[in-house]
């Protein structure tokens, strides 16, 4: 028996309205990554997702939700009730009822994708709540393979993508980081197999940059945002957008790129990466890099993982 096929001329398109999960966040139907180092957010971003998605409103408070629906969790970490605190905090936070929300967590002590009868129930219980996203946190805790062995991690992300497939949602799941790769670019810097980066469809990923965290954002097959800088709020427990490049003042149209430069930096409250700098700066990347090596090399400003500051 053949494969089947059809002309390019006849496959389905999309409209731009059906092509956002979460507008700039994650796409429609995407499987991918909530990435970053053990203690940097990952979960709350997670949770975040998944409110937003199951109440329709905006991610982190700035991403609106183009498909709002049923969401389906499993968070293998955290006790139940302290899901249900930081659920509750972040429905407070938006003036939302979370017993109204179509939220549902998977309440088994364990879930193993690497073990045919967990794989089993996992598809059973989608086929029953029939969610449009699926949030497993973290993947460390669901499987006994070998997360560097690309022939042990494949078979697991193969899985979820035939799920994601079959049923037509989106999977986030969420992976840790690996402790010292704070100057590997991020989709490298996950723990175990180059699998996980090549996965992804919508990818996320979390670094902590004292006293703030800084977000960036990854798509298959779609433009990025820059990345964002994120602040860890208390009571309740949220993220929010602090849009730290954004908000620096714009240097005057008459100053050097050198000086544009030093101006966004020195009114900057944390480091800034090449994409807020130029975002910042207004100037060509080429401009940009090429002025930025050049003050590096001078002394004039300080490279670091976090981004760059001002020397002195």
């Amino acid at each position: 028996m053949t494969l089947p096929v059809v002309p390019a001329g006849k496959l389905p398109t999309r409209a731009p309205e059906q092509r956002w999960l979460v507008e700039q966040v994650w796409s429609a139907e995407a499987v991918g990554i909530i990435g970053g180092e053990p203690k940097c957010g990952k979960s709350l971003l997670a949770l975040d997702l998944a409110v937003s998605v199951a109440s329709g409103t905006p991610c982190l408070g700035r991403f609106p939700t183009a498909r709002a629906g049923r969401v389906l969790l499993f968070a293998a970490e955290d006790p139940l009730h302290v899901v249900r605190e930081r659920l509750e905090g972040l429905t407070a936070a938006r003036g939302l009822d979370l017993q109204r929300l179509p939220l549902y967590v998977i309440t088994a002590s364990s879930l193993r994708l690497d073990h045919g009868d967990h794989r089993d129930r996992l598809c059973e219980t989608v086929a029953k709540i029939t969610p449009v996203l699926l949030v497993l946190d973290p993947f460390v805790r669901l499987h006994a393979i070998d997360e560097n062995a690309a022939g042990e991690v494949a078979p697991v992300l193969a899985f979820l993508r035939q799920l994601q497939r079959k049923h037509h949602l989106a999977v986030a799941l969420v992976h840790h980081a690996r402790k010292d790769a704070g100057r590997a670019r991020p989709g490298q810097a996950l723990r175990g197999s180059s699998e996980f980066h090549a996965w992804g469809d919508s990818n996320l990923y979390l670094r902590r940059r004292d006293p703030l965290l800084r977000l960036s954002v990854e798509h298959r097959a779609a433009r990025a945002p820059d990345d964002l800088t994120l602040e860890l709020c208390a009571d309740p427990l949220v993220l929010r957008v602090t849009d730290t490049a954004t908000t620096t003042a714009a240097p005057p149209a008459a100053l050097s790129p050198a000086q544009r430069i030093e101006h966004a930096l020195a009114t900057a409250r944390a480091p800034l990466g090449v994409r807020e700098l130029r975002a910042a700066c207004r100037i060509r990347s080429e401009t940009l890099c090429a002025t930025l090596d050049a003050l590096a090399t001078a002394g004039r400003v300080i490279k670091s993982a976090a981004g760059y500051t001002l020397a002195g």
